[in-house]
């Protein structure tokens, strides 16, 4: 890569669960819960990054097992909702997002929406042209510089999205570096869109709660997390997070726990790789 794509490039933990997303197709037997190694081919890392610390594969399978958990089940609550009619889909945090190009049958019936910071969004664009993908006039990139205090709302909106009309809004990976404030203003504005819409959160439970056996890598991310100046600040018990989203207005709210999703996705793999309980879970409420 030239240098400034370099210096523009996905923040690292965008970086790494792309890579994770690819190691899971390269390493763990099938089926394989999704398939995506297209980050993998926008990241175009140095021939070593499977040797790297946080891409050791045994180290790695619970973190694993939760990121292409969470990923089947948004592609498939998006599927459903397609399914039903709606049609636009807001990807708040997008990082390294593929949908659009894994799936453009069912992208391609939808408006998406890609919210996140320009610089890496800039980038990432740039490398899906460079690829052969293209930006098809369906896929909206909508850059917001959170730290100059924009509105991913007015962002949003200027782009063409239509409060009035139902929407999927998801948002992964992203709740625990947001205060408990942002993190209610966020489900008070989707609460505002068009009756039929879903909201689906992932949320980070108390540490101490985690498995023992993934505790250790959580305590070693928050570390990380820390260091890089964008702590985790927010954690939530079920009962906490489905307290907030119904004071925010939503109708219908649902816990949807690991066990749930290895219930789902990977009932009867004999290798052991599943998500972790009680570490990142999904929130969905429906307006």
């Amino acid at each position: 890569m030239s240098d400034d794509m370099q210096t523009s490039a996905p923040e690292s933990t965008a970086a790494r669960v792309a890579l994770w997303r690819a190691m899971h197709v390269r390493v763990d037997p099938p089926p394989h819960i999704i398939e995506d190694e297209i980050g993998l081919r926008l990241i175009a890392p140095d021939e070593g990054w499977r040797r790297r610390p946080d891409m050791d594969p045994r180290a790695t399978s619970p973190f694993r097992g939760s990121i292409v958990a969470r990923a089947r089940f948004v592609e498939n609550l998006i599927a459903q909702e397609v399914g039903r009619g709606i049609g636009q889909y807001v990807i708040l945090g997008a990082g390294l997002d593929t949908f659009a190009q894994r799936r453009p049958e069912l992208a391609s019936r939808l408006r998406v929406f890609e919210i996140d910071r320009p610089s890496p969004q800039s980038w990432k664009r740039q490398r899906l042209i460079e690829l052969g993908f293209g930006v098809p006039e369906w896929l909206r990139f909508v850059p917001v510089d959170f730290e100059a205090g924009q509105s991913w709302w007015r962002g949003l909106t200027d782009e063409g999205f239509d409060p009035t009309r139902p929407a999927v809004v998801v948002s992964t990976g992203v709740s625990m570096y947001l205060t408990k404030e942002a993190n209610m203003a966020t489900l008070r504005q989707v609460a505002t869109i068009a009756s039929g819409s879903t909201l689906a959160m992932t949320f980070l439970l108390p540490l101490e709660l985690a498995d023992p056996d993934v505790r250790p890598g959580l305590q070693m991310a928050e570390k990380g997390a820390q260091a890089r100046g964008t702590p985790f600040v927010s954690f939530y018990t079920p009962a906490e997070i489905l307290t907030l989203a119904r004071e925010a207005g939503y109708a219908d709210v649902q816990h949807v726990s690991a066990a749930v999703l290895t219930q789902r996705y990977f009932a009867g793999r004999t290798d052991r790789f599943r998500p972790p309980d009680n570490a990142e879970e999904l929130l969905v409420a429906r307006v």
